[in-house]
């Protein structure tokens, strides 16, 4: 019997991981049958305030190692607008912090999955949220994903746009003085205003994209167009009450944001497993 090494192992274990991904089969993946088409309910204020309670619930659960986790998301976060800054492209440094909701489902979809196992009597920990790598839906999620990462991309071309447009295509000389000139001057104004109605469509176009579509992946054999189907029907059935989720989620996201975004490591994991609950509450 020939005993490998460390060095083997290491060269041999990305093998086994690609192998991994998607390996588990919709029995050994549910616990119980899951089918489609759902049945959306109707929902009301008591619902959030149920789901954001659970979700709470889930977070203190693993307080710690999730708040270490998550901190990678803030310090990217830092990271890219320090490379945007740096690279003379200021007027996007508020875009990309604003777009980070736009991809808040994709962010934390390894907290649902650990919702998921722990409404399945299960006692996860953190590390387990890993297993969301053998689903066999992880080419559906992966794809949503990357619908997510394109929204997001055009919304910072979008902002370029109306930044090029209004101020001009000369770069600030520093973002005290972009701030000012946002503030100050009537083209500002006008960048702000247009910036806010387009963040608005873009925002929206983000939550009938994402309300359930990455729960539901994660719950059911559902494709890409099925989930995206559903959470558009979702929307349209709870337009009121699921724009108010979509104003907590910014509200939470901004006031995470204001301390170096570093407060993201705490709101991000209560709102992801919060959107496990909603989702739950949604669906019948």
């Amino acid at each position: 019997m020939h005993i490998r090494n460390p060095i083997e192992w290491a060269l041999s274990a990305p093998g086994h991981a690609v192998e991994e991904i998607g390996a588990a089969d919709g029995e050994t993946y549910w616990a119980e049958a899951k089918t489609l088409p759902v049945n959306i309910r109707r929902i009301g204020i008591e619902d959030l305030a149920v789901a954001l309670r659970r979700g709470f619930e889930d977070f203190e659960a693993d307080r710690t190692d999730i708040v270490v986790l998550a901190l990678v998301f803030p310090i990217a976060g830092l990271f890219l607008s320090a490379v945007v800054a740096n690279g003379h492209l200021l007027p996007l440094v508020v875009p990309l912090v604003a777009g980070f909701a736009l991809i808040g489902p994709l962010a934390s979809v390894w907290l649902m999955e650990l919702s998921r196992l722990r409404e399945s009597g299960r006692t996860p920990r953190v590390i387990e949220a890993a297993g969301i790598l053998r689903s066999p839906q992880i080419g559906a999620i992966l794809a949503m994903g990357g619908l997510q990462i394109l929204l997001l991309l055009l919304w910072l071309g979008a902002a370029e746009f109306i930044y090029i447009r209004t101020l001009g295509a000369a770069e600030p000389r520093s973002f005290a003085a972009f701030v000012a000139a946002a503030l100050t001057t009537p083209a500002g104004w006008v960048m702000m205003a247009a910036g806010l109605c387009t963040g608005f469509v873009f925002a929206v176009a983000a939550l009938a994209i994402g309300v359930t579509s990455f729960p539901l992946l994660l719950d059911r054999p559902a494709d890409m167009p099925a989930a995206l189907g559903i959470s558009i029907r979702a929307l349209r059935r709870n337009p009121a009450i699921l724009g108010l989720w979509g104003l907590i989620v910014l509200v939470g996201l901004a006031l995470g944001a204001v301390p170096g975004l570093l407060g993201i490591a705490i709101v991000l994991p209560i709102l992801g497993h919060s959107t496990w609950h909603l989702y739950r509450r949604i669906i019948d």
